[in-house]
């Protein structure tokens, strides 16, 4: 069996979805995700320029091979660019394994942990009293567990994942353009406000819920451990990135002083950013990409690495994952026995079933999984025919005063 051509699709409803299908002698074709938000056409040039004339004569069932080809052959190694377009690459691969086996991904793994796997929505508001509007929708959606963003009082714009009074179903900013939004900041406002806030929530809606809330990397180590040891009495089912992670010793004096589980790993592209905090039992949820970190395979040795050490799943779920990645993870949150949470966001609109038409479905708070083989999704290329790419970019983050912060 051979790999005789490959194809990359960018574009999508809303979103410039970097889309690879892999063909074979046989007429098996794999599907992958690639997607690397505001970066996309760089994942699509390295495909089309460098990876694909390396995939051609391949045989498609040696997906170990050949990640090792692309990441080991490679001098310079890793990046989220090459990680991304690996992930893609990977993907499709397990898909034409699961289809030639005529078995969906998860029994290639090792079979179902479960039947269902809990996600979480995105709760947010310009206010308070917003906020909880939006949690009350989210719970009569069938959601056990959402994420809560708030307005800050006093901030000159909103902070991250917060939309504007009254669009509390959907947060997601407008990324279009190269130039970026700026948000403004103020740690010390955040801090005053959102302790006392989170216990408002607990105590409004119980302690059935599920409560995360997302710092996004905002505060230092030590306002880090302060606001972890005083939200404490929430009992958040996680506190995300609560400090930027290129220095992950920094999480040891934040576990000193609170037992708030923490949850780190979005943008991490590889097993080594990742390693010791999992070692070590600095995190307890990981949120590797199957896109970002590289495939299935890779993801995999991540998941059993941390399932050595307490840590569980709580895989990055973001818009700029393609319906492609989130079916990937789905198949893998079936199988992990140390799965967490899934996050949850605008997949599922007719837009993207058309594009990607699938039997994967998400109902009262829970991903079930499709039997079909492979990843169980399919790609409408006359569909796709519709999109073009369409530049992004992330806003970027300053303090009061202009300095440049952490997004």
């Amino acid at each position: 069996m051979k790999i005789t051509d490959a194809k990359v699709f960018v574009g999508g409803p809303g979103k410039s979805y970097v889309t690879i299908k892999i063909m074979t002698d046989q007429g098996t074709y794999g599907l992958g995700d690639a997607t690397l938000k505001s970066r996309e056409t760089l994942t699509a040039k390295y495909l089309t320029d460098y990876l694909i004339p390396n995939l051609i004569g391949k045989d498609p069932r040696n997906s170990e091979d050949l990640w090792q080809f692309f990441y080991r052959g490679a001098y310079n190694r890793g990046g989220p660019i090459a990680m991304a377009a690996f992930g893609g690459i990977d993907m499709a691969l397990w898909d034409i394994k699961g289809k030639l086996a005529n078995m969906p991904l998860y029994q290639l793994f090792g079979g179902k942990s479960r039947d269902g796997a809990l996600v979480y929505g995105h709760a947010t508001g310009a206010d308070l009293e917003d906020l909880m509007d939006s949690i009350a929708w989210y719970q009569e959606e069938g959601y056990k567990a959402v994420r809560v963003q708030c307005g800050i009082p006093g901030m000159p714009t909103a902070s991250y994942g917060v939309s504007q009074k009254g669009n509390f179903k959907n947060y997601i900013t407008d990324f279009s353009g190269i130039q970026p939004d700026v948000e403004i900041w103020d740690t010390d406002k955040y801090l005053r406000f959102m302790p006392d806030a989170l216990m408002q929530i607990r105590e409004r809606f119980g302690p059935d819920l599920k409560i995360l809330h997302d710092v996004h990397h905002r505060l230092t180590p030590r306002e880090a451990a302060e606001f972890a040891k005083e939200v404490e009495p929430v009992r958040l089912f996680w506190l995300e990135d609560p400090t930027p992670a290129e220095d992950q010793d920094v999480l040891r004096h934040i576990r000193q002083h609170s037992t708030v589980p923490i949850a780190i790993g979005e943008v991490f592209n590889s097993i080594y950013q990742c390693n010791r905090m999992i070692e070590q039992e600095l995190i307890d949820f990981i949120r590797v990409a199957v896109t970002y970190a590289g495939g299935i395979t890779p993801v995999k040795r991540i998941v059993d690495l941390a399932g050595l050490h307490n840590v569980r799943t709580g895989f990055h779920g973001a818009p700029s994952h393609s319906p492609l990645c989130m079916a990937a993870q789905a198949h893998l949150n079936a199988w992990a026995p140390n799965f967490g949470i899934q996050e949850w966001l605008v997949l599922g609109t007719p837009e993207c079933d058309a594009l990607f038409p699938t039997e994967h479905r998400m109902e009262n708070g829970m991903v079930w999984v499709s039997d079909a083989p492979g990843l169980g999704m399919d790609f409408d290329e006359s569909e796709a025919a519709r999109y073009e790419y369409e530049p992004s970019s992330h806003p970027v983050t300053r303090l009061v005063d202009g300095t440049l912060w952490n997004y």
